[in-house]
């Protein structure tokens, strides 16, 4: 479980946010709705310690997040899985060189005890569960939008991650192609049983692989609930947002 207590940050003066309360139960997907810009994806980095809140509380599993120190951080993160918005694969490395990336790493730490055998074992499995069978020795470039997001998903999961965070996943995508990554999200947290969380805009897409919902903004939780609690909520921000976001949806759709 991750618990997200009141958390602050601002930048340069600038308040992102401020006050953000949010509680993400085992084994559910969690959407964070939120208009861009609104510091969806610096709370991400903050779960991850990446970044520090001006103040408030963050804890995964029981266990405070802010006051760990370097090594418990690193060992931390290997329960995450990360699909960063844009995939950020390296071009100079081929697909399966990059999904096996944080494997490598993590044994070159002594943090991992795998060889190259059991490494190439992991890679082709997280490479088919993401619909990328035999494509090790592809190279970035010659991949589309959708595949590269397919072998960010790979690298995400090829640890074995008990959490998944998800930067704006379908952003960049056709609809087809987003439809497609939504499918995965959903399937990788029957098959791997994660905790997820989602940070998006469109609501189209949380409403697909969403379980429970928190709208953010101005800097604050305007709400959390289920599709149902928040459609019916009577907080007239919540309609606001709720009834812009699916009017864009629709003609986005058309």
């Amino acid at each position: 479980m991750i618990t997200i207590r009141d958390i602050r940050k601002s930048f340069d003066e600038r308040p992102v946010l401020r006050g953000v309360s949010i509680d993400v139960r085992d084994r559910e997907t969690l959407v964070v709705l939120g208009r861009s810009g609104g510091g969806k994806s610096v709370m991400l980095k903050m779960i991850l310690g990446l970044l520090r809140p001006d103040s408030g509380s963050i804890s995964v599993d029981g266990i405070d997040v802010l006051s760990m120190t370097y090594p418990r951080l690193r060992e931390l993160r290997f329960k995450f899985g990360f699909l960063f918005q844009g995939a950020a694969l390296f071009d100079s490395l081929t697909v399966g060189e990059n999904v096996a990336l944080a494997l490598r790493r993590g044994r070159a730490k002594d943090e991992l005890e795998l060889n190259e055998s059991e490494i190439a074992d992991r890679v082709s499995y997280s490479l088919e569960v993401v619909g990328l069978k035999n494509t090790e020795r592809a190279m970035p470039a010659n991949l589309s939008g959708g595949m590269k997001k397919r072998v960010g998903l790979a690298r995400a999961i090829v640890p074995s991650p008990r959490y998944m965070l998800y930067d704006e996943p379908t952003t960049g995508l056709d609809m087809e192609t987003a439809d497609e990554i939504n499918v995965l999200i959903n399937d990788l947290r029957t098959k791997l049983g994660v905790t997820s969380i989602v940070v998006t805009h469109d609501i189209h897409s949380a409403f697909v692989v969403g379980d429970r919902f928190a709208i953010l903004d101005g800097g604050i939780t305007l709400t959390t609930g289920t599709r149902a609690e928040i459609e019916s909520s009577t907080n007239e921000d919540v309609r606001k947002y709720i009834s812009s976001s699916l009017s864009t949806s629709r003609t986005r759709l058309t």
